[in-house]
């Protein structure tokens, strides 16, 4: 299975009860195991998740640490960038080079790099 397939095949378990946005995402990791997630709302909008966040923490609960290709679907007109938390949760475990394929349910896509969705990273390199 590919990326795009994987976060087709969750986006429909999203939980978007009042935007009726669904998000699927799936995410390669070094390993070459493929984690999905999808967003989950709330109704205090704020404490909702994304569908990256999910992804990257199935991720992390299978025992993997690091990204080498994400893929993010949604239904929109155009393809719908990470929001910017998700852009520096994904950096943390992503390189400058890895590909962020981003497309809508109509096959529209956008693809860029880590380095070109988030210019001027804050990384752990910052914290020293």
């Amino acid at each position: 299975m590919d990326l795009l397939e994987a976060a087709t095949a969750i986006r429909d378990r999203a939980y978007a009860p009042y935007s009726n946005f669904r998000v699927g995402a799936a995410i390669r990791a070094a390993s070459g195991r493929i984690y999905t997630g999808v967003n989950v709302e709330n109704v205090a909008y704020p404490e909702g998740t994304c569908a990256e966040a999910g992804a990257i923490a199935a991720m992390i609960a299978g025992g993997d640490t690091r990204i080498e290709e994400v893929c993010v679907i949604a239904e929109s007109p155009v393809p719908v960038t990470c929001c910017g938390g998700c852009r520096q949760k994904l950096k943390e475990f992503a390189g400058p080079d890895v590909r962020v394929t981003m497309t809508t349910t109509k096959g529209k896509t956008l693809v860029m790099t880590m380095a070109e969705l988030l210019p001027g990273a804050f990384s752990a390199e910052n914290l020293a």
